[in-house]
């Protein structure tokens, strides 16, 4: 029997990023999919021109109808959220589930480069602490770790200790295991994904050559084929070297599409998830 993985992401009309990214990885991978749209957006952000309707009443309205039909699910899977009351929503929402053993996975989504996006606070940063403090499994790429760790950013990176040191921190907070994207590591020309596996207590790093493009969209493909392979049954330094390894395949067979600003197509490359 399949497991139940609910999406709790935007949804973008034109652009293969977020719930529109993430749902055809996990239906290939044979999960049951269902998505609370946290936002609606005409396309991805990178077009320079977008609308954006926020559905905070639809999932407080939601939410309710799922309570009285008592739904359920193996694992709900947070992603962009865009406002206070929604972030407050969701930790309400998830806290309880997470009492039923729902598996909880978090990419705290607030910034990138050393800083956090328009629109983001430090009052989301606080509520982002409260929503990992419930989390089996986070996700944040460097900047967003930093920000809730409460530690500098540092442009030329961290040594490896300093990542553990707020791995630590993050898990400190109530977050179980934690992968640190994007992570620079002191003296060491590659990027790394640096992570702490609670299950058996190790620390792993992965480097990994970046490819000089942009795709919106390939975190989300990551975090859908981490999540995937973690549901699975697969150790967290695993799942996340076959996320990685996927993304990495996905862009290379994308590289000479001319309109990059849409994402990848997933629908012509998911076979590189087998």
């Amino acid at each position: 029997m399949s497991k139940k993985i609910l999406l709790i992401n935007d949804l973008s009309g034109y652009g293969k990023v977020a719930l529109s990214a993430m749902i055809p990885v996990l239906s290939h991978m044979k999960y049951e999919t269902y998505n609370l749209p946290t936002a609606i957006v005409s396309n991805t952000l990178d077009y320079g021109k977008f609308d954006i309707l926020d559905t905070t009443a639809y999932m407080k309205n939601t939410l309710n109808v799922w309570e009285q039909l008592d739904f359920s699910f193996d694992a709900i899977s947070t992603g962009f959220i865009v406002s206070k009351e929604q972030t407050e929503l969701i930790i309400d929402f998830c806290k309880e589930k997470s009492k039923n053993g729902v598996t909880i996975f978090t990419d705290p989504i607030m910034g990138d480069d050393g800083s956090l996006y328009n629109g983001i606070t430090m009052d989301t940063v606080e509520l982002m602490k409260q929503l990992v403090s419930v989390a089996d499994y986070i996700v944040p790429n460097y900047t967003e770790a930093a920000y809730m760790a409460g530690v500098e950013y540092k442009k030329n990176g961290a040594t490896e200790e300093e990542y553990h040191e707020i791995i630590d921190t993050l898990r400190n907070l109530g977050a179980k295991s934690v992968v640190i994207t994007s992570a620079k590591v002191k003296g060491n020309s590659q990027k790394s994904v640096i992570g702490f596996d609670h299950k058996n207590g190790e620390y792993f790093c992965i480097d990994f050559d970046e490819i000089p493009v942009r795709f919106p969209g390939t975190g989300d493909i990551f975090s859908a084929v981490f999540m995937g392979k973690i549901m699975d049954g697969n150790a967290l330094s695993s799942a996340t070297e076959k996320a990685m390894t996927v993304v990495r395949k996905m862009i290379e067979l994308n590289l000479d599409n001319l309109d990059k600003y849409k994402g990848i197509p997933l629908e012509l490359c998911l076979e590189v998830i087998d």
